[in-house]
């Protein structure tokens, strides 16, 4: 698909556009999309090395990266989820069955009983994307605050997941927005090409 234009738009613009697009996803296409992604991050040798996997619980038309973390499991991989915190997200371990709790913004969190760990591999929401692997996410900096935590503890390898109609021609990044290692749509990984520093 190709990427919409975004030249003169503001992140909010390109949020809503692109939240907009995602939302007019029939249901069944966007359980289909979510299945072939998770094929394909699981196919990624990088991921398979990780020892803690963060991913999310989906909110609204999402991609849903419960099929991820259901293959993640069949491997013998542990899965955190982030609890959303005053002093940003904190992941805490999630296994199959156990119940979540309602958090902040409407998300399902891990119970706050369990001790935070920090993940080497992220699996990533996001609003819209650029092929420099930038993100909009919803507008809160969670994410870029959590990456850059975990980043100076260890290498964090970042996995955006996404809807091929989230793309567009140009995240205009800001000097805190962290660049995702990948991204993956229902048609594979998107090929990222950096900007020079």
């Amino acid at each position: 698909m190709a990427p919409h234009p975004a030249s003169q738009n503001s992140k909010a613009e390109l949020r809503r556009a692109a939240l907009a697009r995602r939302d007019a996803l029939p249901a069944d296409r966007r359980a289909e999309a979510s299945r072939r992604v998770a094929d394909a991050v699981l196919a990624m040798p990088a991921l398979a090395e990780a020892r803690l996997v963060g991913a999310f619980w989906p909110i609204r038309s999402e991609i849903d990266p419960r099929p991820i973390v259901e293959g993640l499991f069949a491997r013998g991989q542990r899965v955190v989820l982030p609890q959303v915190t005053p002093g940003g997200l904190v992941f805490r371990e999630w296994r199959a069955g156990e119940a979540l709790v309602r958090g902040g913004f409407g998300l399902s969190e891990p119970r706050s009983d369990l001790p935070p760990l920090d993940p080497d591999a992220l699996v990533v929401p996001l609003a819209a994307f650029d092929r420099q692997g930038q993100r909009i996410g919803y507008g809160r900096g969670y994410y870029d605050g959590a990456i850059t935590r975990l980043s100076a503890l260890h290498p964090v390898l970042t996995v955006g997941i996404a809807f091929a109609c989230q793309e567009v021609e140009h995240v205009p990044a800001e000097p805190h927005d962290r660049p995702l290692d990948h991204v993956v749509t229902e048609d594979g990984p998107v090929p990222l090409a950096r900007e020079p520093a």
